[in-house]
């Protein structure tokens, strides 16, 4: 957590911090009131058939996100869930730990970061500083501002 800290710090990047127990889940978030102060959004760690990409989807919790439609946007084979070694070895993460803070741990870049339009119209987002006993929240400026100096290539899909 410190690590996330220390890097919106030196990016002049304005957050708030909560810490909690530990959530897996946007219900175990809903019902602990975290979503109250802005948009937490879904983050899956996905890996395209052949094991070449690596995805760190970021979407509306509200939506559903179809794998077909998303794989036909991004131009790719068949999606599925990276495992836990491979979210490790890219993201330097734990599974219930999924957040694009985990960039800062991808030094090769080689994790393309697929955002939900939706995000863009939010004010206010929550992502678990990798740790989920936590939650930061930023504005989407300024989450724009972390993602631009993490330097992963980023696609904006309609989900």
């Amino acid at each position: 957590m410190q690590k996330v800290l220390d890097t919106l710090d030196s990016l002049g990047i304005n957050y708030e911090l909560d810490e909690h127990e530990p959530v897996f889940t946007i219900d175990e978030i809903t019902a602990l009131g975290l979503n109250k102060k802005g948009m937490i959004p879904v983050n899956l760690f996905l890996r395209d058939a052949a094991g070449k990409r690596h995805f760190l989807v970021i979407h509306d919790g509200a939506k559903h996100t179809d794998l077909k439609t998303l794989r036909t946007q991004i131009g790719c084979s068949r999606l599925s869930f990276g495992s836990d070694e491979r979210l490790m070895n890219h993201l330097g993460l734990t599974r219930g730990s999924v957040s694009p803070f985990g960039l800062i741990n991808n030094t090769n870049h080689d994790v393309e970061v697929i955002i939900d339009e939706g995000i863009k119209s939010q004010t206010i987002l929550g992502f678990h500083p990798n740790t989920n006993t936590a939650t930061v929240w930023i504005t989407y400026p300024d989450f724009m501002r972390f993602l631009e100096a993490c330097g992963n290539p980023v696609l904006y899909v309609n989900s």
